[in-house]
């Protein structure tokens, strides 16, 4: 077998002429901190998400609870694989020739980079959805967004994004080794064949299409509430609101500005082939901008929640000395309370039955 096509030789041209110069110790601290960081806080959200699951075992909220679980785990297993895989790379001064002969690391590295990659968007994108049917479809969200049907769409994504990360190796293509010789991915240097640029466009047409689902539903989600809002007139649903569009925010802005670098990166790579400008150093941040999404994402899903908020309303409030909202009336949980203001809209026996009653009970 000729050595230019040999996949224990994929990507060792790579080491010889490469021209990304990066800080060693600033490279082994990103990644430590990355990993760290990371494992804490998506450890620290699971345990937060399994006393909630004890607390409150209501069918509203089991749907919720099983997405956020599947994006920690998932985001976890990322930095725990990855993160292992990565200082393994450093403690070994990135000799790939030494230790990936027969390009299995390699192999592993590119799948789990891809698959961990895609599947928290996906599921970013799922949790939307979800969102939004409760919101405006709560009876059909009650009825049939069932547990069973959670793990299946739940064990659905996991596969669609096996199956993206191992396109390469079914198709005989080995995961290359990057310039910087501290992780595996796609060809991104001398791209001119068509299915490395296949690669790379189906990798950012997929993260794109996931944050565009993610931006639709919560743009609906967000829109619907506040018309909820202004229809209804009802105060226990206030703080609901407040807590609801400030997670949406929150949600849309960190993928956005997390995974926007890198998608757009290695789609300039995949359609302007070898013409392609983009540096080592630039593909290398884009990638930690990247990874800071999975870090922050159990802090906007999980502990962004309305105990949080009254300390920000209080602090907010103390400065400003503005009350807008009654903290009195923060009794209900997101998914409740969108549940019950959205079945309160769309009954007008109800919103008879709401303008009919007396001030006085109004008041109570």
């Amino acid at each position: 077998m000729n050595s230019s096509k040999s996949p224990g030789l994929a990507g060792f041209g790579v080491l010889k002429n490469t021209t990304c110069h990066t800080e060693k110790k600033i490279s082994v601290f990103f990644s430590i901190i990355f990993m760290t960081v990371g494992i804490l806080s998506n450890s620290l959200a699971i345990v937060i998400l399994m006393k909630a699951y004890q607390r409150f075992r209501q069918k509203s909220k089991a749907s919720f609870l099983l997405l956020a679980s599947g994006l920690v785990v998932t985001d976890l297993f990322g930095h725990l694989i990855n993160g292992a895989i990565a200082v393994f790379v450093y403690a070994s001064d990135k000799d790939w020739i030494r230790f990936n002969q027969s390009n299995i690391l390699c192999s592993v590295f590119g799948i789990c980079m891809v698959f961990f990659g895609l599947c928290p968007l996906f599921l970013g994108s799922v949790m939307a959805v979800e969102r939004c049917i409760g919101v405006t479809k709560p009876i059909f969200h009650s009825t049939k967004m069932t547990s069973r049907h959670v793990k299946m769409m739940l064990t659905m994504v996991c596969l669609f994004a096996v199956l993206i990360a191992l396109l390469p190796i079914l198709r005989f293509r080995a995961y290359q080794i990057q310039a910087s010789r501290t992780w595996c991915f796609y060809k991104t240097e001398h791209v001119e064949d068509w299915e490395d640029r296949f690669y790379l466009l189906l990798f950012s047409c997929l993260g794109f299409l996931a944050l565009a689902i993610s931006f639709l539903c919560n743009a609906v989600t967000g829109i619907t509430l506040l018309r909820v809002k202004f229809k209804s007139q009802q105060r226990q649903g206030r703080s609901h609101h407040f807590e609801m569009i400030i997670q949406l925010l929150a949600i849309m802005c960190v993928s956005c500005i997390c995974w926007s670098p890198f998608l757009v990166t290695m789609a300039r790579i995949g359609i302007y082939e070898g013409r392609s400008k983009e540096t080592c150093e630039t593909i290398l941040f884009a990638l930690r901008m990247a990874t800071w999404n999975q870090i922050l994402d159990p802090w906007v899903y999980i502990l962004l929640r309305k105990a949080v908020l009254k300390n920000l309303y209080k602090i907010t409030s103390g400065c400003c000395g503005v009350h807008v909202i009654n903290l009195h009336m923060w009794e209900l949980s997101s998914i409740k309370n969108s549940l019950k203001v959205a079945a309160i809209s769309e009954s007008p026996v109800s919103s008879k039955q709401i303008n009919q009653q007396p001030l006085s009970s109004m008041g109570q």
